[in-house]
Parts: structure tokens; C-alpha cells; sequence
């Protein structure tokens, strides 16, 4: 990254403007709004290589992508630039009032699709916030409850073959060094299950387990299309070739370039 592009990097930043710092199309097909928390602790290099990984699909999928750290922007005007919101690094709390209420009505209302990872289903009390109800249901009906904090390698098993976003993904494939969040209950009954874990393939074992463990779904009670990609802690994600493709498809199927 030159200096340059690092000055307005910093400039944005201060400004509390989105980046526009990845590979934008002329004429992009879409644009694309993500969000990720400002430093990122832990899961910083996460957040770098999909910054890196998306400036790449930017220039495949001919789209535009502007970068946000807080929710502070986020009315109608701001989203209505954007067909597609990705929630890279961002958990469930800490809105905004303002972006609560948007967010939810755009969702509901099928006015912009969403790709959510990781945090994204951090769903209770934390860091003196109450759990958002709405945005709970909207992940199924579900309640963080505990995860494998010395990581688990495992097997994912694909569920919903058929589904776009699992075009030309194999019908299992290894996910290296996961936290594999546990819930109070399965979302099964209340979304459309794409892949699950098989808890029985954990390497090292671990008796933190759900039973039924869905990780990827989408929730087809809402207009939006949407999908929850659990996984997101580990920058080798984008080495994988099963995750890219499937976020490759997301955001076509998302920003309903594709069908």
C-alpha cells in the first residue's frame, strides 16, 4: 500500500468516512459495504487477508467495496448506495439506534442483502450491552452460550446442495483452527441449514459440543438474501478453497447478480 493510500486511509478514518481503498470497478455491477471493527484485536489478520481476498473479487466480480468501523454512518440515505452489506468482523451490539432501525427494515424488506461471519452470531450480553432481540431472531432464535477456545480442526459437511451459494463446493471439507461457536439451541427450525459441522471429527477432541451444529444458513423468513457464514477467526480461511468459493457465490447471490 503506498503512502498515499495510506494518508487517506488515515484521513477517513479520522473523518468517520467508509474506505474506499480496494479494487473499484469503472463501472462497478454493485457496490458493496462492509463492516469490521476498528484494530480487530485477535482477529486482525483475519480482517487483512479478506480485505486483501476482496480486492481481488472486486476486480472479478466488477463490483465497488467501501470499508466502515462503526455503525455511526449507517441511516437510509447511506445504505441506499449499497446492494450488499458484509458483517467481516463486527458483532450484534454496539449499533447505533438509528442503524438498528434501518438495518432491520432493510433486511426485512429485501432492500439490501447481507453476508455476515463469525461474530456476527455473538448474540447475548457483552461488554455492557443487552443482546438484540431482533437481530437474535434473525439468526435463528439463538443465544451464544460457549466456544472451543484452544480451537478445533474439523469436517463441514454440506446440507443444501442445490442452494447457489454452494455451487461447485464439495460436499465436505476441513476447516483448520475454528472457535465453533455453541448456542443454547440449534437455529435449524427457524433457518435454511446449508452446511453443518461434524463435531464428531474435532482434532484435538473437545466435550464442547451442540449435537445438531449447524454453521452456515441463511433465514428465508426475511426479503433480504442473506447468509451467516460462521467461520472467520483464522486469516488461512483464504487458502481454502471451499470458503472462498463460497463467499465468491455470496456475494453474487447476495447482490442478486446471480440467481
Amino acid at each position: 500500500m503506498t503512502r498515499l493510500v495510506l494518508l487517506i486511509s488515515l484521513l477517513l478514518g479520522l473523518m468517520g468516512l467508509p474506505e474506499r481503498l480496494s479494487a473499484q470497478a469503472d463501472r462497478p455491477n454493485f457496490r458493496v459495504l462492509a463492516i469490521a471493527e476498528k484494530g480487530g484485536g485477535v482477529h486482525a489478520p483475519f480482517v487483512a487477508a479478506a480485505r486483501k481476498w476482496l480486492q481481488q473479487e472486486a476486480q472479478k466480480q466488477q463490483f465497488a467495496i467501501d470499508y466502515i468501523e462503526t455503525t455511526d454512518s449507517i441511516n437510509a440515505a447511506f445504505l441506499d448506495r449499497y446492494q450488499v452489506f458484509i458483517q467481516l468482523n463486527y458483532p450484534p451490539y454496539n449499533w447505533t439506534d438509528t442503524a438498528k432501525s434501518t438495518f432491520t427494515r432493510y433486511i426485512q424488506d429485501g432492500k439490501i442483502g447481507w453476508i455476515g461471519f463469525h461474530h456476527a452470531s455473538l448474540l447475548g450480553e457483552f461488554d455492557g450491552f443487552a443482546m438484540w432481540p431482533w437481530f437474535s431472531e434473525f439468526m435463528g432464535g439463538i443465544r451464544y452460550k460457549n466456544y472451543i477456545p484452544t480451537f478445533s480442526t474439523a469436517t463441514v459437511s454440506v446440507e443444501a446442495r442445490q442452494h447457489p451459494c454452494m455451487k461447485n463446493v464439495p460436499m465436505s471439507f476441513v476447516v483448520q483452527n475454528e472457535e465453533w461457536y455453541v448456542y443454547d439451541r440449534s437455529p435449524r427450525p427457524n433457518v435454511n441449514v446449508l452446511a453443518s459441522v461434524d463435531e464428531s471429527t474435532y482434532k484435538p477432541s473437545s466435550t464442547i459440543k451442540m449435537g445438531d451444529h449447524p454453521v452456515i444458513w441463511s433465514n428465508e423468513r426475511v426479503k433480504a438474501r442473506n447468509l451467516y457464514i460462521f467461520m472467520g477467526h483464522h486469516p488461512d480461511l483464504f487458502r481454502n478453497g471451499a470458503f472462498t468459493t463460497i463467499v465468491h457465490n455470496a456475494i453474487g447471490w447476495a447482490s442478486r447478480s446471480m440467481n
